[in-house]
């Protein structure tokens, strides 16, 4: 175990990453306070003063890289003008391949499975968890507003249904389907908002 003492706030964040890496290598049902402990290298005790379980550790490290990694593609997306643009640089990190995003989503996938067993784990921060779905669908009014999508459409509806369909294709790729590549998901993600919006996201 180190030494070195660290503020509860340097401790809390610890943990938070060194579950991360332990339920991303291990997976949720394979990984104990015990193990988050031993990667964080500090006692069982101090993760247990600071959670009460793993699910509570998985909710926060949740929340922190929903932050991390949608914070920097909403603040584009906001200063970008283009309401059609703006919906694409949404989409397209989220297939691009790179091993940054397959992490992002496993995970991702991790918390809403453990979401699934556990009622009420996300309901107190999805708001929070969803900053990308939020983002989505006030890029859509936006478009609205600017003739670029058809007046009919209902922003809230659209924005869940492609943060469903996204989130279920990331499933999907997860598994390694044959048919189903990072290009083929941005083509679907592309199919399904030309349908939605009225307005073609095929170039």
């Amino acid at each position: 175990m180190s030494k070195q003492r660290h503020s509860p706030v340097v401790r809390r964040q610890l943990i938070i990453e060194a579950a991360r890496k332990a339920i991303m290598r291990e997976g949720m049902r394979h990984t104990s306070l015990r193990d988050i402990a031993a990667q964080a290298e500090v006692s069982l005790g101090t993760v247990t003063y600071h959670f009460k379980s793993v699910y509570e550790i998985i909710g926060a490290a949740a929340l922190q890289e929903a932050e991390l990694f949608y914070t920097p593609l909403v603040e584009a997306v906001r200063d970008e003008p283009d309401p059609k643009a703006a919906l694409l640089a949404l989409i397209d990190p989220l297939f691009d391949g790179a091993e940054e995003t397959a992490a992002h989503w496993r995970l991702w996938l991790e918390y809403w499975n453990a979401s699934s067993t556990r009622p009420g784990l996300a309901e107190e921060d999805y708001g929070r968890l969803r900053i990308w779905q939020t983002c989505f669908e006030e890029t859509i009014k936006r478009g609205i507003a600017d003739g670029e999508f058809a007046a009919g459409v209902d922003p809230a509806e659209v924005a869940l249904k492609v943060a469903a369909f996204s989130d279920g294709i990331a499933t999907q790729i997860s598994m390694n389907p044959a048919g189903l590549s990072h290009v083929t998901a941005k083509q679907w993600m592309r199919q399904l908002l030309t349908a939605e919006l009225g307005t073609d996201f095929s170039g």
